[in-house]
């Protein structure tokens, strides 16, 4: 037998395309270094005009005093860029012309699009994104602000839009641009941003926000967003992915208000699926609103006051209610008589339309 590689016989052979990747580095230019090399660039092609210029200077013809110096070799290079043209000084030859018309004019265009690129970049760009950035905080308001656009992320971002929220009305937060992309595509409010940072959470308005999902990649990362967001937000739901089990109590103690651990999850449903073929299929099934049935989570309706958690103005089946923060399951004696402020948690059959 051959020795153990390690390596899948059956696995496809990589393509040649598949094998080799660009080799990238992010580039981080300073505002200023990005100026001084554009500047630099048209202050470049300026200086080749003049040599071309000075080079050709018997095409050219002063009618003012019929000396040609090398300021005025200056002085036409600058008219002829900026497309002045006062006629004191003209190429006469038929040289003079072909390189204004060759040369010059390329270079005119080339740098008329250096200086507006940088206006653009660096003033109407920014202003730009300043005033639509200004435009989207006044209008955050019980928004839902996800913190990672991962896996865990875009499906939660996805399930909401299912669900019937408002694109407008979740903001994403991922220093990933590729990322964003992806979401801005779905409709939602993008930033590229570390989630970690107060100005950050402060700039998406963390604070009047509905609730907040964290799903960073990172369980040690995803416990610093927690204890951030907690620390601007103290009201604000805080829902958290962690995937080591260790780090749920962490989690937790930073302030989150769920904690969600998909491999306990993913294991719990394998476990099911031991018992029952059907068993994973229906959680799966309660957990997206696509399914047949989901469940829902609210507060009891006062005509539900005083009414056992069988007997539900909506048809659905009661779970557990939330008094005071303690769960109690249906079979329980409290669960007989429903009381004003408590949370219920029922499983309802998904509206035909709703399925599709």
């Amino acid at each position: 037998m051959p020795p153990e590689t390690g390596r899948n016989p059956f696995k496809r052979k990589p393509k040649l395309a598949d094998q080799f990747t660009p080799l990238r580095r992010q580039v981080k230019l300073p505002v200023w270094g990005d100026i001084g090399i554009r500047a630099g660039f048209a202050l470049g092609l300026l200086f080749m005009v003049i040599m071309i210029h000075w080079w050709d200077r018997d095409g050219l013809v002063d009618n003012v005093d019929g000396n040609i110096s090398f300021l005025d070799v200056v002085y036409f290079t600058m008219i002829s860029v900026t497309t002045t043209g006062f006629g004191d000084i003209a190429p006469v030859s038929d040289r003079a012309r072909l390189i204004e018309a060759v040369i010059v004019t390329p270079v005119r265009i080339a740098v008329l699009f250096i200086f507006v690129g940088a206006a653009y970049d660096f003033v109407i760009k920014r202003s730009w994104e300043k005033f639509r950035m200004a435009r989207i905080q006044e209008q955050l308001s019980d928004h839902v602000v996800v913190l990672g656009y991962g896996v865990s992320g875009s499906q939660s971002v996805g399930e909401l839009i299912e669900r019937g929220v408002d694109p407008r009305c979740i903001v994403v937060v991922d220093p990933g641009e590729d990322r964003l992309a992806e979401a801005e595509k779905l409709g939602v409010n993008v930033m590229a941003a570390d989630a970690t940072r107060d100005e950050t959470l402060k700039s998406v308005r963390i604070s009047s926000a509905q609730s907040v999902l964290v799903s960073a990649g990172r369980d040690d990362t995803s416990i610093l967003i927690v204890l951030t967001v907690r620390h601007l937000a103290p009201d604000v739901p805080i829902s958290v992915v962690v995937r080591a089990e260790d780090n749920e109590l962490l989690a937790r103690q930073a302030g989150a208000n769920n904690v969600i651990n998909p491999v306990r999850f993913t294991g719990l449903l394998l476990a099911g699926s031991v018992k029952g073929a059907h068993i994973a299929d229906y959680l799966a099934d309660l957990a997206s609103v696509s399914g047949r049935v989901q469940l829902v989570e609210r507060v009891v309706t006062e005509e539900e006051c005083g009414r056992p958690i069988t007997d539900l103005t909506t048809g659905g089946q009661g779970l557990r209610i939330y008094r005071n923060g303690r769960p109690i399951g249906f079979w329980e004696d409290e669960c007989k008589a429903l009381q004003p402020g408590d949370v219920l948690v029922e499983i309802v059959a998904t509206a035909p339309s709703e399925t599709g």
